[in-house]
């Protein structure tokens, strides 16, 4: 059997105090376990939280090529990450070493005591999130995924799995030249990736997100006859901070979300005007705290749960959504957001994902080393994947059609973008061809006021150019404005409302829609202001006005 020998798992691994175990075995039950019985296998869901009383358990990470042991734990060791509170398949397997005793909490007794018990319930959580960091940083999981640095569907499944904080191992099939081996294992031509290999089950050949969420078991089953007291369409910062509060106020929440947590925000590499976090956060790492959080509090999140249609004639609410059956809410908060405009270019499509992106993430960055790359926009997130991207890329173009940055990014971003010597900005200038065969290849960008065209061998162009809000599934059934951002509050005309059949004497509270308890916040929002912290605010605020409306 294959061991981990690395001091910093330690660190995952503390003990607990004899009073911290004592406050435990209040909870608990107290359970007897033989020598090399299975205490709980990988891919097992609602597995309980146990503490080792006396003898040992060995933590593994079962392969086709056998076991890695992670871990052996003794007398005050304790089981569990992250899937323990979310109800996601383990990804490890526990055995008993030794015959001993052991101290067994159900899932939902665990939850509630994290809720309630703020020290023991921090210290939990804290190792909780090292131990799955740990499994992300080790690629200790349940998943292979084969693909091409060439495909936009292996980029995009790899974004999936990261952004979703699931460890997996990634095999290129121009890079590793055992993956031949494996392919013909399991009787996959190369035609065939992406693939995806999910615990030894038959292979996945270029899945959706929705069928890899299914295979991962991401998702809690829902209990579609249930009505729950307000929905959450959406986890950006907007929802998830919406999620947050409502669920730490006691209302029944159900958040969907069609690829990630995290939304835009969640692509950005890094976030440094946001209050708290002066050293600046990833906003991966931002949306994986806000979705502990809310998890934390109750709050259930469906992944890979796209909402496609909103029936709002009657009550409850029902929300249609892709692939699976409908949902119904008291109250439903449209957090859907904002996605980045696409570039007027014929043939933009046969590039996404092979060599266009509208994010600026690790993964991107790993495929631009040492290359020349293109930004499109003035904003604060072209701003964040310049500065990101300049210690990495070889060079860096940033494009905008305006005479400079001034009126759309925050200063200190311009100051860097200024003072970078592998940055160059271009002002009144805008792309006008993309050329390459299956991938980018070459870029071609013009000069407003000269009207020369300049065209340049470059692989990699980010697209980070203004907002189209994603109101498509709402169907008409709210007021929009111009450019189809939803209107709310005192933004909604008289004509709206009478448009809409407003039914009641009050008028529209902050952040109300057309319809009497549906809300709308952050970047989907008209009038909205396109920042991190402003969004978290409204989908706090938010949740008071559900209260609200509820208990009309």
């Amino acid at each position: 059997m294959a061991e981990l020998n690395d001091p910093t798992l330690d660190a995952m691994f503390p003990k607990l105090s004899a009073a911290q175990i004592a406050r435990l075995a209040a909870l608990g039950v107290r359970r007897k376990v033989a020598e090399g019985e299975i205490i709980f296998d990988q891919g097992t869901v609602g597995r309980s939280f146990f503490v080792v009383l006396q003898g040992s358990l060995e933590v593994v990470s079962p392969s086709a090529g056998g076991e890695t042991r992670i871990r052996f734990l003794r007398t005050g060791d304790f089981t569990g990450e992250m899937d323990i509170l979310s109800g996601r398949p383990s990804l490890v397997r526990a055995r008993a070493a030794t015959a001993g005793q052991l101290l067994e909490i159900d899932p939902a007794t665990l939850r509630h005591m994290v809720q309630t018990d703020a020290d023991l319930g921090e210290f939990l959580l804290r190792n909780f999130v090292r131990r799955r960091v740990g499994l992300i940083s080790r690629a200790l999981g349940d998943v292979v995924l084969i693909g091409s640095s060439h495909s936009a569907d292996t980029l995009r499944l790899k974004e999936f799995l990261a952004r979703n904080g699931h460890p997996h191992t990634y095999l290129d099939v121009e890079r590793d030249a055992a993956v031949g081996d494996l392919l013909e294992r399991f009787g996959i031509a190369l035609a065939d990736i992406p693939v995806l290999i999910c615990r030894d089950r038959s292979p996945l050949r270029n899945p959706s997100n929705t069928q890899v969420a299914r295979c991962l078991g991401l998702n809690a089953e829902i209990d579609e006859t249930r009505v729950h007291d307000v929905i959450v369409v959406g986890a950006g910062p907007s929802g998830l901070g919406a999620a947050v509060y409502a669920a730490s106020e006691g209302l029944d929440v159900l958040v969907l979300e069609g690829v990630a947590p995290g939304g835009q925000a969640g692509s950005s590499s890094r976030i440094e005007n946001y209050l708290g976090f002066p050293m600046g956060i990833t906003g991966e790492d931002l949306a994986a705290r806000a979705f502990v959080q809310a998890e934390k509090f109750g709050a259930q999140i469906a992944i890979a749960r796209a909402a496609m249609g909103l029936s709002c004639e009657r009550r409850p609410f029902t929300v249609e959504c892709a692939g699976a059956d409908p949902v119904r809410g008291h109250a439903l908060i449209i957090a859907s957001g904002a996605k980045y405009r696409k570039l007027p270019l014929p043939n933009l499509g046969r590039f996404e994902g092979a060599g266009v992106y509208y994010g600026a993430t690790r993964l991107e960055a790993q495929l631009c080393a040492d290359e020349e790359v293109v930004i499109v926009g003035g904003g604060n997130s072209a701003g964040q994947a310049a500065v990101f991207l300049s210690g990495i890329a070889k060079h860096v173009h940033v494009l905008v059609r305006g005479a400079g940055l001034a009126e759309s990014m925050s200063r200190y971003l311009i100051s860097r973008i200024e003072e970078s010597p592998t940055i160059t900005l271009r002002t009144g200038t805008q792309v006008v061809g993309l050329e390459g065969n299956g991938r980018l290849e070459g870029v071609s960008w013009k000069n407003q006021e000269s009207g020369s065209i300049e065209t340049r061998a470059i692989r990699h162009l980010f697209s980070m150019t203004g907002a189209c809000p994603n109101t498509a599934w709402l169907r008409g059934c709210v007021a929009l404005d111009d450019r189809h951002f939803v209107k709310t509050g005192a933004d909604l005309l008289p004509q709206d409302l009478s448009a809409a059949g407003w039914p009641l004497r009050r008028q529209p509270y902050l952040f109300e829609t057309s319809v009497p308890r549906v809300f709308a916040v952050g970047d989907v929002r008209s009038g909205s202001v396109k920042r991190v912290a402003s969004a978290v605010g409204e989908g706090s605020v938010v949740v008071q006005l559900v209260h609200r409306v509820l208990a009309e």
